[in-house]
């Protein structure tokens, strides 16, 4: 079974400025595929852009809702990591952590502790 990685980053949000890009449009879709190239070099591969919301602060108590986007990419584990990560997974669900003692108190009443000396 392949194994992927993923990577998000946010999208720029403006173009950078260049002298072969003269437009708006152009100098955004420059920044664009220079971050794209620049990620391709390193095996990640791009799968889609995503408008999230996300709370921000708005003042002290205040809190606002704006969209964010977000670019997705992943790349193919390497064999040996996704070897290592298939052996370490669980086979079975984990127990239930236990809430209370180990073991059920003894019948009767607790001894009574004397004074300190």
């Amino acid at each position: 079974m392949q194994r992927y990685e993923y990577k998000v980053v946010p999208a720029p949000r403006r173009g950078t400025k260049s002298r072969e890009a003269k437009t708006t449009e152009d100098r955004f879709a420059l920044t664009l595929s220079t971050l794209m190239n620049d990620l391709g070099r390193d095996g990640w591969e791009y799968q889609r852009a995503e408008t999230l919301p996300c709370e921000e602060r708005a003042g002290f108590t205040k809190t606002r809702t704006v969209e964010q986007t977000m670019l997705v990419f992943r790349r193919t584990l390497p064999a040996s990591v996704a070897l290592a990560a298939t052996l370490h997974e669980p086979t079975t669900a984990a127990p239930t952590p236990r809430l209370g003692p180990a073991v059920e108190p003894p019948p009767g009443p607790a001894p009574a502790i004397g004074k300190a000396e």
